[in-house]
């Protein structure tokens, strides 16, 4: 199965085509320019690179947030157009499982996180099981205060896991249970994405398929609090 995987969820822009045993090119940026007029000439290309046609590709796999919603909304949209005018499977996963991944073989719990401002942080809880990463808490939004607490009552360390470790990682020194990810441990790769993606089930509509925000974004936000909703 040739799979391409998209992940412009965040800062970090990631494309990658592989099969079942072979990445056979990825394309991994981590600097603060736009996705929208980068993105579809990095899949391009991509599959050229990897001596592919469009057509050649089997599945999309995308990554489906949390994360940015600009970021999000740019790759959940390319994936759907690619899928729908390929006649391709479509597959959403996880931003934050996709981090995890570089967790793999660590003894303990996985704490990815995406700063999200104002004091929150995206994040969730993962462990390495069987040499696979598999989920133990929610991805979710919350507050960093309030989620340290929580991590500290567990009886193993924990791997955080961020491209925003520049604006964390003083905080996170500080807890004794913590270890902080590495400069290559912190990046996503679509690579890693791709193979997470030609296990799971596509999704069964394309059309509706939508990014896992977990908010609204603030434009949003403030229509509603105008309406007093």
């Amino acid at each position: 199965m040739n799979v391409l995987a998209i992940d412009s969820s965040n800062l970090v822009m990631s494309v990658a085509v592989t099969t079942e045993r072979k990445v056979l090119a990825e394309l991994t940026t981590n600097s603060r320019k736009n996705h929208s007029e980068r993105l579809m000439p990095a899949i391009a290309q991509m599959i050229e690179a990897a001596g592919l046609e469009a057509a050649d590709i089997d599945r999309i796999a995308v990554a489906e947030g949390p994360g940015s919603y600009t970021g999000l909304r740019i790759g959940a949209t390319i994936a759907k157009m690619l899928a729908w005018t390929l006649k391709k499977d479509l597959v959403g996963v996880s931003s934050l499982e996709v981090a995890a991944q570089n967790g793999r073989g660590f003894a303990g719990y996985i704490a990815p996180f995406f700063d999200a401002r104002r004091g929150q942080v995206f994040t969730g809880l993962y462990e390495a099981k069987d040499g696979e990463i598999v989920s133990v808490a929610p991805d979710q939004l919350v507050m960093m205060d309030d989620w340290l607490p929580e991590l500290r009552n567990l009886a193993e360390p924990v791997l955080f896991l961020s491209n925003d470790l520049d604006k964390w990682g003083e905080l996170l020194s500080t807890q004794a249970y913590a270890e902080l990810g590495d400069i290559t441990r912190n990046v996503p790769r679509a690579a890693e994405l791709a193979r997470i993606g030609a296990k799971k089930e596509p999704v069964s509509d394309i059309h509706h398929f939508l990014p896992a925000y977990l908010r609204l974004a603030e434009a949003e936000a403030k229509w509603l609090a105008k309406q007093g909703r």
